[in-house]
This record gives structure tokens, C-alpha cells and sequence, in this order.
């Protein structure tokens, strides 16, 4: 079994910054770490996701925050990151790590994830 922790969210003005941790505990091996977020009234959407296999990385971002969000992750940590930078209103909401023991072109889907940590709020004031 893995538990993911999250940590690092908050209050912060409008183009500052904010830098999420995802630490996972367990034996299994993790391929792909993601980040979702989920505004109220919204449906939880992917915000970025970072693949690992051997010392082969695949990293992608949802449109919106390209250029501003950098995924990272320290395997010997098992820990991923999320910085966010010249954060806007638009991305407050709550942050979800997510993880799965696969690694494959269906990594855009929250159905194909099998952990999640238990989110994080980050508010962004204009």
C-alpha cells in the first residue's frame, strides 16, 4: 500500500509563488506522479504529471499553466514537487497528488490513478 502526504499549500497574492510536496511511503513502485486540482463546483482536472522510468523522464502540463508550474520529483526521496510561479485567481483550489504504478498515454485520466494524497488548498487573491 502507498500513502501519499501532501504539504506546502496556502494563501498567496497573485503572482507569487507556492511549492507543493508529495512524499509516498510503501513498498510499491510509482511510474507516474500528478498533481490535479479541483476549483468548487469544477470537475478535479490534471494540472501536471512527471513519468519515471530508469533514467528516462516524461514530464506534461495542462496548457494553462506552462510557464509557470514545474513538476520535479526526487526518487530518492519518493517525493514529488510542484512549484508554482505567477500564480493567478484562476488557480485557486484544492491540490491533489496523485500516483500510479503504470506508466503509459493514459496518465490524463483521474480514473487510471491508484493513490491520492488528501489535497491541499492553495488561494490566490487578486
Amino acid at each position: 500500500q502507498v500513502q501519499l502526504l501532501e504539504s506546502g499549500g496556502g494563501l498567496v497574492q497573485s503572482g507569487g509563488s507556492l511549492r507543493l510536496s508529495c512524499a509516498a511511503s510503501g513498498r510499491t513502485s510509482i511510474y507516474t506522479m500528478a498533481w490535479f486540482r479541483q476549483a468548487p463546483g469544477l470537475e478535479r482536472e490534471i494540472v501536471a504529471t512527471i513519468m519515471t522510468v530508469g533514467i528516462s523522464t516524461y514530464i506534461d502540463y495542462t496548457d494553462s499553466v506552462k510557464g509557470r508550474f514545474t513538476i520535479s520529483r526526487d526518487n530518492a526521496k519518493n517525493t514529488a514537487y510542484l512549484q508554482m510561479d505567477s500564480l493567478k485567481p484562476e488557480d485557486t483550489a484544492v491540490y491533489y497528488c496523485a500516483a500510479r504504478r503504470r506508466y503509459d498515454r493514459y496518465y490524463k485520466s483521474k480514473t487510471n490513478y491508484d493513490y491520492w494524497g488528501q489535497g491541499t488548498q492553495v488561494t490566490v487573491s487578486a
